[in-house]
Parts: C-alpha cells; sequence; structure tokens
C-alpha cells in the first residue's frame, strides 16, 4: 500500500500548494467582489481535495503505520501521530471550509445554518477531536511528556473550542444582518492557518526532524492568522449608533 500512500502525498500537496497561494488572493481581493469570489473558491476547492487526501493518508497509517512511515521504529505512537490525528485534522479543515462557505450561502436565511448535513459535520469533528484527545492522553502516560502526544492534545482542544464556537453562533439569534461577515472570516482564515502549519511542518519533518513537532514553531502560522482576523474584525465592525445629545 505505499503506492497508495505516495499518491495521496502527492495530490495533497498539490493541492497545499494551491492552497498556500490562493489564500493571499481572497485575504488581499475586495471582500465580496469577483476576484475574491473567485480565489475563495480556488482556496476551498484546494483545501477539500487536500483534506481527502489526509483522510486516506491517516487512515492507511492507522492500519499500517510503519509501512507507510518505514523511518519511523514507534508504531503505537505515529499510529497516534499520523493516523489519528491526520484524519481528525483532515475533518477539521473540511468542517471549517464548509461553515465558512455556508455562513455566506446563509447570509439571508440564518435557519438554514442549522440544516442537518452541517450540524453532522461539526458533531462529527468533535467527535474526531475526542477521538484525538483520549488517543494523546494514552500517549502521554505511555511515552512521558514528548512533544508528538502534547500537540495531539493540544490540537484536539482546538477543534473543541473550534466547534463549540460554530454551535453557539448557528443556534443563537445574529447580532446585526452582517454577523455572518465575521464568522465567515474567522473559518476562512483558520483554516489557512491549517494549511500553512500543516505545510510547515511537513517541511520541518523532512529538514529539522529534531523540531518537527515544536509547538513554538507551529505557532507562527496562528500568531500571522489571528493578525489578519483581528484587522478584519475591526475593519467590519458594525458602526455604533450615535446617543442622543443630553438636554
Amino acid at each position: 500500500m505505499p503506492w497508495l500512500f505516495n499518491l495521496f502525498l502527492a495530490i495533497h500537496i498539490g493541492a497545499g500548494v494551491v492552497a498556500l497561494t490562493s489564500f493571499w488572493g481572497a485575504v488581499l481581493t475586495r471582500k465580496g467582489g469577483p476576484a475574491h469570489r473567485w480565489w475563495g473558491f480556488v482556496f476551498s476547492a484546494a483545501i477539500y481535495t487536500a483534506a481527502a487526501q489526509a483522510l486516506g493518508m491517516g487512515g492507511l497509517s492507522l492500519v499500517w503505520p510503519l509501512a507507510m512511515h518505514p523511518q519511523l521504529t514507534d508504531a503505537v505512537l505515529y499510529r497516534g501521530m499520523f493516523g489519528t490525528m491526520m484524519v481528525y485534522l483532515g475533518l477539521l479543515a473540511m468542517s471549517m471550509t464548509r461553515y465558512g462557505l455556508v455562513m455566506v450561502s446563509n447570509r439571508r436565511n440564518h435557519p438554514g445554518n442549522r440544516h442537518w448535513s452541517m450540524l453532522a459535520v461539526q458533531g462529527g469533528t468533535m467527535l474526531a477531536a475526542g477521538v484525538c484527545l483520549a488517543h494523546g492522553l494514552y500517549l502521554l502516560n505511555r511515552n512521558g511528556l514528548v512533544m508528538e502526544p502534547i500537540l495531539m492534545v493540544m490540537v484536539a482542544l482546538l477543534g473543541f473550542g473550534t466547534s463549540t464556537t460554530y454551535f453557539r453562533y448557528t443556534f443563537s439569534t445574529p447580532a446585526n444582518p452582517r454577523a455572518y461577515i465575521p464568522e465567515h472570516f474567522k473559518a476562512m482564515v483558520a483554516t489557512g492557518i491549517a494549511a500553512y502549519t500543516a505545510f510547515l511542518s511537513v517541511g520541518l519533518i523532512e529538514m529539522f526532524p529534531k523540531h518537527a513537532f515544536n509547538p513554538a514553531i507551529w505557532a507562527i502560522p496562528t500568531l500571522f492568522g489571528l493578525a489578519i482576523i483581528v484587522h478584519y474584525l475591526r475593519r467590519y465592525r458594525p458602526a455604533t449608533k450615535a446617543q442622543p445629545a443630553q438636554t
């Protein structure tokens, strides 16, 4: 099966490169304009493709961890890292992308965000996060305080937070007609953060194996992404109504 893993990996890398470049096309073009929509479509399609290949690679790594990664030796540890966590991250990327797109398509129909398919995607992501968390805690108990299981726990908690935030907005009453815009930004930029984090980690595994799972390095795309989110949240913040003059 290594040939199938390598096929998944080749498609995954190709789609990832498209996602990494088209992300900036969507960020830098006028929001809502034709160019923004086009770049957003390319970015979303690339993310879906890359995430689907991650599911395939993760599934193979769950069953045959050392056959898929012959340079490694600890089957139990890397079944978690390249199996459980990769499947979970693939689902998380898909759920964030779908959420971001649905926010725009349902901008005038907030109840449509509660469609069963959307709830199933978010619920499945939370379930996968729970499995990743449990596997990470097991590996922490087995291997001690090494970075691989610590990272599994960290990304699992991120997924819980993300899905909880999405469920809260979905079942709330929007504060204003433009409330979907921040939700769209947050979801799509978070997907870009995930894409850059995955790209960076794969490169580190090849070039600097000892630093591949260093959370400080993984945090770099997150910091840049948060800066982008904060910028656009400020830019699209609803204007406050002027207070009546005191007499």
